[in-house]
């Protein structure tokens, strides 16, 4: 990875006014962080949704403009992940990362279809993966053309409904490939409110740092104006107001620990 990366957007997709809302954020850290890529991040489709009901976001074709407006009108980077094979093409189309989700990332099919597409590859390690399994989702990338990817952990699961970060699988992954800690995901309690997940939000800055420590390649992040009123994953969100002073910080210990002047 060139360079260290922040990944960040809301959950889903809700409309293109929260979205530009975010991105103007990110771009305004982008220019006071040149040594830093950020890359907006939201989704399209989040069909995994603990519920029948959940929100889901906009669908594929209303997703994928707001994202191209996204791109076209900041000049950031976008994310967007894909549940089926047949998405890669579309999505390929337009983003610049397509992303793997947890619970998908040993579909083959859909590895191939999105390493495929030449785009840049990011894939959630899955909750129920050791760190050192990767190495065959690594293959499978490889086999089908993917040059750039990388993997991002998210916490694996300790019971039911509660997830932990085994800081020791970093720098086990980061052996086949650059490693992105999602700092959200990983403080969430899956399911944890009946028919929908909850989490603890006060810890996404301290786990952050702690990835920092041991050797991260990049940050991910889930950001919202107003996450209380968020319409997925609420409750691990970061307050869009909050994020900067946040990051700044945890960019400074970054800077300390790879011996940079601050």
């Amino acid at each position: 990875m060139e360079k260290f990366t922040v990944i960040a957007g809301p959950c889903a997709i809700e409309s293109k006014e929260i979205c530009f809302e975010v991105a103007e954020v990110l771009k305004n850290l982008q220019e006071k962080n040149p040594d830093v890529r950020f890359v907006f991040k939201s989704s399209f489709d989040k069909a995994n949704r603990s519920s029948i009901h959940s929100f889901r976001g906009l669908g594929l074709e209303k997703g994928l403009q707001i994202l191209k407006d996204v791109k076209e009108k900041y000049n950031l980077p976008v994310l967007t992940d894909i549940h089926e094979s047949y998405q890669a093409k579309p999505v390929g189309e337009v983003v610049d990362i397509i992303q793997i989700p947890a619970f998908l990332c040993r579909q083959t099919d859909l590895l191939v279809s999105a390493s495929e597409t030449g785009k840049e590859i990011n894939v959630k390690k899955g909750q129920f993966l050791a760190p050192w399994d990767v190495k065959n989702i690594v293959e499978k990338l490889k086999y089908a053309g993917a040059e750039k990817y990388y993997l991002t952990e998210r916490g694996t699961t300790f019971g039911y409904n509660n997830l932990v970060v085994d800081f020791r699988g970093i720098p086990i992954m980061r052996q086949y490939a650059p490693v992105i800690f999602d700092a959200t995901h990983s403080v969430q309690l899956p399911g944890g409110a009946g028919n929908q997940s909850s989490g603890n939000r006060e810890f996404i800055y301290p786990l952050a740092k702690a990835s920092i420590s041991v050797g991260v390649d990049g940050l991910f992040f889930e950001v919202h104006p107003d996450p209380d009123k968020a319409l997925s994953d609420k409750a691990t969100q970061v307050k869009l107001s909050d994020f900067p002073v946040m990051l700044e910080k945890l960019l400074k210990l970054w800077r300390f620990i790879n011996g940079e002047n601050i």
